[in-house]
């Protein structure tokens, strides 16, 4: 350490130096030093080196001084507070020095030492003390008028603290705002223009009072009115105050909005402009607050974006409009001559089409008054002649169509209600206005609007697929220009090549033809460019243009064989590059592909040499998986091309991908080969296919459900294709297959493959894959489990998987059915077998018996009935499936004898009820249709059982029932309602749940109609009710969205209310010596937080989310199980509305901070630890999603509340966990906001 000061002291020596460059020499090490993290100084030391450096700010040499600037920074860490302060009185002192020299060195010295000060949230003082000193000379400073340029470095360093440390200064802000008010009258604009900036970072962070003084003060201005150039001035403020921190403002909006629209009126284009401004930073903010006056804002910017009074557009209608707007205008301006450079007034259009495109993209709901008004507004304006506005017109009217667009959610198609389908009617019939007014700018020489024009068409193709079928001929010139013109800019050529490539793929190919002759040059053209991303669109584009020469689809007319000769050459000549651009390798592959695959017969000798360099692109890393996928194209042409030369060496090739790590390329190569063997069976060796099949035992495993399926569909093609390769896969092979059939994992499309499989194997006819071997391979693992006491040793989904592999391989052999039947009901009658045993042998006769009449055999239904007597719960409920199922092969005898036996057998009700359940899903409506009214009958008896699981069986039997014939059940239910049973209204409603299903079916007009009259059970007095009318709604809007979208205005109230917590249901319960409460209202509020969650997905656009945020905060302080939602819900909000989140962020933070920094008591159980660590990491999982927001870090809760977790081990942890997990979410530098 002594060491360190020496050598310090010696750099100070040589700092007082004659010789400039000894000085600058010895400050540069000074630097270094200062930079090192372990140097120490002691008290003599700091005090010296702060003198000397400030000495040398105002040392004669510039450089000199700009090094020991720099040194500030490093060195503000590094020594005592008091220094710091010495430090920053001698530069605020030095900033109001005469030498302009001095106070421009002193003012960037303020902004590094602010830079450097701890953030505030490190428990620090200095920062705190250090930024009071700094205000408190800054306002003096700024106070005094005598020198513009000391006031606006002051106010940039004010602004500069204000933004970085505004908390801090809590106790100056009201002295801040006296000192910055005053300024906003300061003759001199760039004053002006700082002292609005410095607001804006005030109002971040100061108190209500403090703000509301603010707008009285500048509401009081604007009604005075004194000049306009201080109207414009204020009138900037409010907009820079709504834009850092609108969510404050709405309250204020009532009493801003209409001055600022009397304001427009006034002929000041500056002051309009500032208006339109401040109009959009409201829209964007404060959309809730800016609701009524939205119709009046949009109605000024129509007005003015049309304003341009001293140009004359050459159109008779359009003149006479324009003279009655601004009549008295234009003779006021004939007396003085008006020149064009002060002709301002494009800047009110800009604005008011940027205001516009606010409104637009933030009011979804009002697209019809859109279409109705504003579009053609906007499409009249494409001719604007300033550039600028052109582009912010432009971009007006994409973000309109970007909002027609049809949600692309995972909703079906189907469910998309009728009333988004207004709009893109209405859209349709400007169609033809849009192309008028572009088409002929698409041949102007501004590159800017030719490229505006390009990104309209591209979306307009987009939102309406065939919109342009009709326009072609007006659009493909201008297309042609553009790719042709010598002067256009590569991003130009790239812009008309991918609208091209919009329009080929949303349009017929027929309307194309006419025109691929002036097409296809330019294209073809452009393959060859020099710079890579003009080829690589160029050929997507090609790809494109070869489907739509000849689509192989459907008959067509056109001769594509005089265009073979331009597209090839080009396209080969970019397949054989080896030394181009990774992008353009892989397009060009495609694009030759899909030369093959659609003109394959027309390439004559040119075929085999492209399908070589296939070749060679397999072999090589990079193109591999492209090439893959070509194959696979190629193969599947209906042109059957030949490439038999290339199978020999390709098949091993493509069979060694099977082994690489790429889960891409495995798929791929499986899709490829499945092809292969499909189409060119006669072509392929015995050994190529035994390559392939040693590959294939390694990716059948439970651990990849979705390449063991392509791969066990590919050997069922193998099995079908290619009988004799069979025996060869009956080993290894096989035993992976019956592994995933026993894997619990197994269902859906990997389970139907391997049935396929078995049924191709059986058809096969060979010995080792005979039906009795793989009926033992099946039912193996269930007869070896031992003991008859065992309860299941497979897992339940394993014992459904065999069944429906056992009916299937009988399906497949019907000859050998009969005896398996017969075997399987010894099996059940036979005291010895296991449990296992006759869970199996029941599912099974229930698969076979779906599909085939069992009725032969007598003794099946007897043996059914006596095991619902059985011990084991397994086989019970195995019985009772299997005689639903058996049922359905013959409904004439099982139905009328399950009604019966339902009826007379009370102890078996339940089971039984369970069976009918499978006879009424499985069964074809026509044959149910004889019995409705007995099983209709029968099921209200039971409605009112206080048995809730009864209940719920009975609620679906009903539902699946309605389902038959939904027109007369349908108003039987609803009558129901009025029963003055809590239980029969329960079972109605969630029958009702049960009727609803995500695929389109018959009952959904029926529906839509009477599911009001449902929806009004959540009004029910009774809880069970309220409960499942939440949970039938739940799934209307998580499947059918359509069904309540309209009914939500009526609907949400209720829903809302049950959020709330209800006193009179939380009752004390004691257990022994201990009193233990319990909230009979949670259900039902947690069914209510799952259905607001469900609406954000389905029906965001329909709710009020500032109403709905409200519960949300509810719900943040609420139980465990609703806290735990309402953070999904939150972390999901953050996404889709953040300004709302943004708003509201103050109040949202509280609660996820007492759930951060909650504490377990120390002598509780392991579960309560682990609620709380569950619940903390929920929390935290929000709080990574609210820092997502773009501009959250200005909210001063937000940003204290970060500060804080970063100052807590323990919530760092968590929180890096956190972001460890969500590689999902955007990895934002979401904490560091220092």
């Amino acid at each position: 350490m002594a060491s360190a000061s020496y050598h310090i002291s010696g750099l100070l020596e040589k700092m007082t130096s004659t010789d400039k460059d000894l000085r600058f020499m010895a400050t540069n090490d000074l630097m270094m030093e200062l930079q090192k993290d372990s140097i120490k100084l002691d008290e003599d030391s700091e005090k010296k080196v702060v003198k000397m450096l400030l000495k040398l700010l105002e040392d004669k040499n510039g450089e000199v001084q700009n090094l020991a600037v720099k040194c500030l920074g490093p060195l503000v860490g590094k020594v005592k507070e008091y220094q710091v302060e010495t430090i920053v009185d001698t530069l605020c002192t030095n900033m109001l020095s005469d030498k302009e020299q001095l106070r421009d060195i002193s003012s960037i010295g303020l902004k590094t030492v602010i830079s450097e000060l701890p953030p505030a949230s490190a428990g620090s003082t200095m920062t705190a003390n250090v930024c009071k000193k700094i205000t408190a000379q800054l306002t003096g400073a700024v106070g005094k008028q005598e020198d513009v340029s000391v006031q606006l470095e002051a106010l940039d360093i004010l602004s500069d603290m204000l933004s970085r440390l505004g908390g801090t200064l809590y106790s100056f802000h009201s002295s801040i705002l006296n000192c910055l008010l005053p300024q906003l009258t300061s003759p001199r604009l760039a004053v002006r223009k700082r002292a609005i900036i410095a607001l804006g970072h005030l109002v971040l962070t100061c108190s209500g009072s403090i703000f509301s003084e603010l707008t009285e003060h500048l509401l009081a201005e604007l009604k005075k009115n004194e000049s306009t150039s201080t109207t414009r001035t204020y009138i900037q403020c409010v907009a820079g105050i709504s834009r850092q921190a609108g969510h404050r403002i709405g309250e204020h909006l009532e009493k801003i909005i209409p001055l600022i629209v009397q304001y427009c009126n006034v002929e000041d284009d500056e002051l309009r402009e500032y208006c339109f401004q401040a109009f959009e930073s409201f829209v964007r903010r404060c959309p809730k607050e800016m609701d009524p006056h939205i119709p009046n804002v949009m109605g000024l910017c129509l007005k003015y974006i049309t304003f341009d009074p001293n140009y004359n557009y050459d159109n008779e209608e359009e003149e006479e409009m324009m003279e009655t707007e601004n009549g008295e205008d234009e003779e006021q301006e004939s007396d003085d001559e008006y020149s064009d450079d002060d002709d301002i007034s494009w800047k009110v259009r800009r604005s008011a089409a940027k205001c516009l495109e606010a409104i637009v993209s933030s009011r979804h709901d009002l697209l019809q008054d859109f279409y109705r008004t504003l579009s053609p507004v906007l499409i009249s304006r494409f001719k604007e002649r300033e550039e600028n506005v052109k582009a912010d017109i432009f971009s007006a009217y994409i973000s309109l169509l970007k909002q027609t667009l049809p949600a692309q959610s995972w909703l079906h198609a189907a469910d998309a209600s009728g009333k988004d389908e207004v709009p893109l009617t209405m859209l349709q019939n400007q169609v033809p206005n849009i192309v008028k007014a572009l088409h002929k700018q698409l041949k102007e020489k501004s590159i800017k609007s030719r490229q505006g024009c390009f990104s309209i068409l591209t979306e307009l193709a987009n939102v309406l697929p065939g919109c342009l079928a009709d326009h072609i001929p007006a659009l493909v010139p201008g297309i042609v220009f553009s790719l042709a013109d010598k002067s256009s800019s590569s991003n130009m050529k790239i812009d008309a090549l991918s609208f091209l490539h919009v329009l080929l793929c949303n349009h017929q190919p027929e309307v194309f033809h006419p025109h691929i002759k002036s097409l296809l040059p330019p294209v073809v053209t452009c393959i060859g460019d020099p710079f890579y991303k003009i080829t690589s669109e160029a050929l997507l584009v090609t790809q494109q243009l070869v489907k739509v020469i000849r689509p192989l689809d459907k008959p067509c007319t056109f001769d594509a064989k005089p265009f073979v000769k331009d597209l090839f050459p080009g396209t080969l000549k970019r397949l054989k590059a080896a030394d181009i651009d990774q992008e353009v390798k892989e397009r060009a592959i495609s694009c030759m592909g899909q030369i093959i695959y659609n003109l394959g017969d027309l390439l004559s000798t040119d075929l085999q040499p492209t399908l070589k360099i296939f070749l060679e692109r397999l072999k090589n890393e990079i193109t591999r998986l492209t090439t893959v996928k070509a194959l696979t194209l190629i193969a599947s042409s209906p042109l059957k091309i030949d490439l038999r030369p290339i199978l020999g060496e390709g098949f091993p090739i493509l069979a060694s991908f099977l082994r690489k790590n790429q889960r891409a390329l495995k798929l791929s190569t499986l899709t490829a080969l499945d092809i292969l063997v499909k189409n060119y069976s006669d072509s392929l060796k015995p050994a190529m296919v035994e390559s392939v099949l040693t590959e294939l035992p390694t990716l059948i495993t439970e651990s990849d459900m979705h390449v063991s399926q392509v791969a066990i569909v590919f050997l069922t093609t193998l099995a079908t294709v290619h009988p004799s390769c069979v025996s060869k896969m009956s080993g290894s092979v096989l035993a992976e297959v019956f592994q995933l059939v026993h894997s619990p994992l197994l269902q859906g499309g990997a389970l139907s493959a391997i049935i396929d499989f078995f049924q191709a194997l059986v058809q096969t006819r060979a010995a080792t894959t005979g039906y009795s071997e793989l009926m033992r391979q099946l039912t193996a693992p269930v007869y070896s489990s031992g003991a008859a006491g065992a309860s299941l040793p497979l897992h339940k989904q394993a014992y459904h998987s065999a069944a429906r592999c056992v009916a299937a391989l009988s399906s497949a052999c019907p000859k050998e059915a009969p005896a398996t039947v017969s075997h399987f009901i010894q099996e059940v009658k036979s005291p010895k077998s296991s449990p296992a045993v006759k869970v199996l042998a029941f599912l099974s006769l229930a698969e076979m018996g779906r599909t085939t009449n069992l009725s032969a055999q007598r003794e099946l239904r007897t043996v059914i009935l006596e095991a619902f007597s059985s011990p084991s719960e397994e086989v019970k409920s195995a019985a009772s499936y299997a005689l639903g199922n058996v049922s359905v092969g013959n409904l004439k005898e099982n139905l009328p004898f399950m009604l019966r036996e339902i009826g007379s057998q009370p102890k078996r009700q339940y089971l039984l009820l369970h069976s009918l359940k499978e006879a009424i899903s499985s069964s074809p409506a026509d044959g149910l249709k004889p019995y409705v009214e007995d099983i209709w009958a029968l099921l209200f008896k039971h409605c009112e059982c206080t048995e809730e699981g009864t209940r719920n069986v009975v609620a679906e039997c009903l539902g699946k029932l309605t389902l038959v014939n939904p027109a007369e059940l349908l108003p039987l239910l609803k009558e129901q309602l009025s029963s003055g049973s809590p239980h029969a209204r329960s079972t109605v409603v969630t029958a009702v749940k049960f009727t609803i299903a995500d695929q389109p079916q018959p009952i959904d007009a029926l529906l839509k109609c009477c599911i009001g009259d449902f929806l009004k059970t959540l009004q029910d007095p009774d809880l069970n009710v309220r409960r499942v009318a939440l949970a039938m709604f739940n799934s209307a809007a998580h499947n059918k969205p359509s069904l309540i979208r309209d009914l939500l205005s009526t609907v949400l109230p209720g829903l809302y209310s049950e959020t709330k917590v209800r006193r009179e249901l939380i009752r004390e319960v004691e257990m022994g010596p201990f009193k233990h409460t319990v909230d009979d209202g949670l259900d039902v509020r947690k069914a209510a937080f799952e259905c607001m969650y469900t609406l954000l997905e389905s029906c965001l656009d329909r709710l009020d989310i500032y109403e709905y945020l409200n519960h949300v905060e509810d719900g943040l302080k609420d139980h465990y199980d609703i806290r735990m939602l309402t953070f999904i819900v939150l972390a999901r909000l953050a996404a889709l509305c953040p300004s709302a989140v943004l708003q509201r962020l103050e109040r949202l933070v509280e609660p996820l901070r007492a759930t951060c920094s909650t504490k377990v008591k120390a002598g509780s159980v392991k579960q309560e630890f682990e609620k709380q660590d569950e619940l903390k990491r929920s929390a935290m999982r929000a709080v990574a999603a609210l820092l997502t927001i773009p501009e959250v870090e200005k909210s001063p809760a937000m940003a204290e509340f970060s500060s804080q977790i970063r100052s807590n081990p323990e919530m760092v942890l968590l929180f890096e966990s956190i972001q460890k997990d969500s590689t999902s979410l955007p990895s934002t530098e979401a904490m560091d906001m220092s």
